[in-house]
């Protein structure tokens, strides 16, 4: 009688300590997973996303920019190339090519025409990597003081956040923009921070333009 309930109980141990380990190993185990590539592609979906300086469909190439120009299946004439300062590029087959004024899409339009000589139904694709020509200044009471690369529209209060925000003691009623129009004359306009946060005179908040300037005293 004895032997048979610690049989009996030895039984029930047993069996409690393989459903346990089932459960945990249930727990541990992740409901899907991703293939190599498919982790590769979000991540790099993540990052880019992070950045905020991709560059828009309507971003003006120019000189100084950095473009990578990819053929589909054609990796003889995919290059990266830097925009010269006379705003062309040069890429195998055909050659010299003006970008400084035109769009990515647009560019690419153009690459794509002038390879039709060459190649079969080219495929082309024009990413701007890195942005040079068109960057506006920040500085004064700022985390992180500097110029920063146009790359989407940006108002003042944008301007600010990418540069990370107010330090103590910053004079927020009293930041300014220094602007120099096409004919090079200065001009300055006045931004009262906390005004415009609170929807008082959104008009302050006004869209930079390449080469302008924010001071936060």
């Amino acid at each position: 009688m004895i032997r048979h309930v610690l049989l009996c109980v030895t039984g029930l141990v047993v069996s409690s300590a393989l459903l346990l380990q089932a459960q945990t190993k249930a727990a541990v185990t992740p409901a899907t997973s991703l293939s190599a590539p498919e982790a590769v592609r979000t991540a790099s979906g993540q990052n880019a996303m992070a950045s905020g300086l991709t560059a828009t469909d309507e971003f003006v190439i120019g000189p100084g920019d950095l473009l990578a120009i990819n053929v589909w299946k054609e990796t003889e004439i995919s290059k990266v190339v830097p925009v010269r300062s006379d705003g062309r590029i040069s890429l195998p087959l055909i050659g010299e090519i003006q970008a400084s004024g035109a769009t990515p899409k647009q560019l690419e339009a153009e690459v794509t025409k002038r390879l039709k000589d060459y190649v079969a139904d080219p495929s082309v694709t024009v990413v701007v990597q890195e942005i040079h020509s068109q960057k506006v200044n920040v500085l004064g009471m700022v985390s992180h003081p500097g110029s920063f690369p146009l790359a989407k529209p940006m108002t003042v209060v944008d301007a600010i956040a990418t540069a990370g925000g107010f330090r103590d003691f910053a004079k927020q009623k009293n930041i300014y923009v220094l602007h120099k129009d096409a004919n090079g004359k200065q001009s300055r306009v006045s931004v009262n921070y906390r005004d415009v946060i609170k929807g008082l005179h959104p008009e302050q908040n006004i869209e930079l333009q390449s080469g302008d300037t924010v001071v936060v005293p």
